[in-house]
């Protein structure tokens, strides 16, 4: 809104009620300034950005873990629905070989450049999976542990096959090896695990492969067909783990989502989570011809993503703290004395977007910025790009900082603009309010009439905030949200960009910054809002402390870039005035 379209006179009043406490008495009529608005307008927006940003972090209340089950004793087996199993499929099948309670399965181990996976005799689970190019963020001189056996949670990545006596991942099967590393000149190393065959004949190998260089693997099953009847099984592949949160951002009650998600073509992403399926109240999609299932947690991800074709998904409660979700796919028939196969891709590892990519339709989207991702998608396409060039993520997040600042240029200029003229206003307006005492409705019609002759927005001040809140945010969850961030330094004391200052300087200077800004800015009027106005800083200073290094770096250089322009701003607009007296 321009100056020149702001009426002569505009008074906005609110009745209040008398009030009920004796002693007290206040004025019936309440009247705002055009400068009270621009200050309301200000707390507001300061106001949104926070419950914006605490909404975000709202810890997601997950159910409190009791004394651990083990996966593999526990998880039940998923029977596909009588439509999607077809006659095959036979619900409550016998467990063909189930391991003895009381003796721990043999392991084999799987060694390749990225990662050291430990499968289990017992189903031939997935029950380890150091991710060795990934640091513990509670001990760096160890790798990170995606699949856990019970160290921290109960994770592990298991499959089965449905039919009678079919093994599942309750049957103990007969390990091929038990360490097999990837090799020079080798790209790929498979683990292959034989289950007994059954009664009526039937054998079933369970192959796992991984490759060189990728996180994503094949795990399937040869099944050779030594009835006398034609056989079509179907196959499950599942993830089972406890409703614990996995590794957060620190401080200040930082918590991302951890559980299951599913994707389909028609319905898109859909996170469900782990207090939902325990009060059956999940709601995703069942029945597909395309999408994968997948389990997310800060920075990682697993997912099993199978090839076009009908496909079911699931997600259960096994125990008080255990739940299972993945996908159900039929295997095709087999004539007796024929051998038949399925396989499905395993991706267990960080959220790489480059990899996720390629691993399936639509797979990056666990790297989930929400309402904001039509800005956060483009800040972190700028951020990988920068990155390339100069090797540093820090500088990465300045030098968008110092585009960002020139792509609004035009526009925060005009504010500052706007916040320099009402400074030079100030001294009037107190002179207007000595003037005019109580008589706010002559006051009013005073201060329009001085701010259409001297062509000033009140309200042009805020535009450089409304303009700040939806990147500040976006790039918030980009920082918080993207693997690549973790373990990332910058230079001296910021090793990592993904956390916390460890000695708080970069949220000092901020609140520093801050405070100059401020100080830049014309002052309210009312004593009462000019001290709020004046421990907004603090407070803010006070929540960046929790914040990752990388955003406070952002709002630090943002803040410099901001001062230097607004005094500029200021000092040519006080000297046009004094040259006009």
């Amino acid at each position: 809104m321009s100056a020149a379209a702001i009426p002569s006179a505009v008074a906005v009043t609110i009745r209040y009620p008398d009030h009920p406490l004796p002693g007290f008495r206040l004025n019936p009529f309440l009247t705002l300034t055009p400068m009270d608005n621009r200050r309301l307008i200000l707390l507001l927006v300061f106001s949104f950005s926070l419950v914006m940003l605490w909404d975000g972090w709202q810890k997601q209340h997950q159910p409190k873990v009791e004394a651990s089950a083990a996966a593999n004793s526990s998880a039940g087996v998923p029977t596909p629905t009588p439509s999607a199993a077809g006659p095959a499929a036979v619900p409550g099948q016998s467990v063909a070989t189930a391991a003895p309670a009381a003796v721990p399965a043999p392991k084999a181990s799987i060694r390749t450049d990225l990662l050291v996976a430990e499968v289990s005799a017992l189903g031939g689970d997935i029950v380890r999976l150091e991710l060795t190019q990934h640091k513990s963020s509670e001990d760096p001189a160890r790798h990170y542990v995606l699949f856990d056996n019970g160290e921290k949670h109960v994770y592990s990545a298991q499959t089965g096959l449905i039919g009678t006596g079919l093994p599942n991942h309750k049957t103990l099967f007969v390990l091929g090896a038990e360490n097999v590393a990837l090799k020079d000149g080798e790209d790929a190393v498979t683990l292959r695990l034989d289950a007994p065959p059954t009664a009526d004949g039937v054998k079933v190998a369970k192959l796992i492969t991984f490759h060189r260089g990728s996180y994503a693997a094949e795990v399937g099953y040869e099944i050779t067909n030594g009835s006398g009847a034609p056989l079509a099984p179907h196959a499950y592949f599942q993830f089972t783990r406890d409703g614990k949160p996995a590794e957060q951002p620190g401080g200040f009650g930082v918590q991302t989502f951890t559980g299951p998600a599913f994707y389909s073509e028609a319905e898109k992403y859909q996170k469900v989570a782990f207090e939902d399926i325990a009060a059956k109240k999940a709601k995703f999609v069942t029945k597909s011809a395309d999408g994968w299932a997948s389990m997310v947690q800060h920075y990682f991800v697993a997912g099993w993503a199978p090839a076009e074709g009908e496909r079911e998904f699931f997600a259960n409660q096994v125990s008080s703290d255990l739940y299972s979700a993945g996908v159900i796919v039929p295997v095709a028939a087999i004539a007796p004395g024929q051998t038949g196969k399925v396989s499905v891709p395993l991706y267990a590892g960080p959220q790489e977007q480059s990899r996720l990519e390629k691993f399936a339709k639509g797979f990056d989207l666990v790297v989930d910025y929400g309402w904001l991702t039509i800005i956060a998608a483009p800040l972190f396409w700028a951020l990988e790009w920068l990155h390339a060039l100069t090797g540093n993520w820090g500088w990465a997040i300045i030098l968008v900082t110092i585009g960002l600042k020139a792509l609004f240029f035009p526009l925060s200029a005009a504010s500052y603009k706007s916040m320099a003229k009402m400074k030079t206003l100030g001294p009037r307006l107190q002179r207007m309010k000595e003037q005019y005492g109580d008589d706010k409705m002559k006051m009013q019609q005073a201060m329009m009439e001085m701010y259409k002759r001297e062509k000033v927005n009140p309200l042009g001040g805020c535009l450089p905030i409304l303009i700040q809140i939806p990147v500040f945010i976006a790039l918030y969850w980009v920082l918080l949200g993207v693997v690549e961030m973790r373990g990332a330094p910058w230079l001296g004391w910021i090793q990592d960009l993904s956390v916390k200052d460890p000695y708080y300087i970069l949220p000092l200077i901020m609140g520093a910054t801050s405070l100059i800004q401020t100080r830049l800015n014309p002052a309210p009027p009312d004593p009462i809002q000019a001290k709020v106005m004046m421990m907004m800083p603090i407070l803010f200073t006070v929540m960046f402390l929790w914040f990752p290094a990388g955003l406070v770096l952002y709002w630090v250089v943002n803040n410099t870039l901001s001062i230097a322009q607004q005094w500029q701003i200021n000092r040519m607009i006080a000297g046009g005035t004094k040259a006009a007296e």
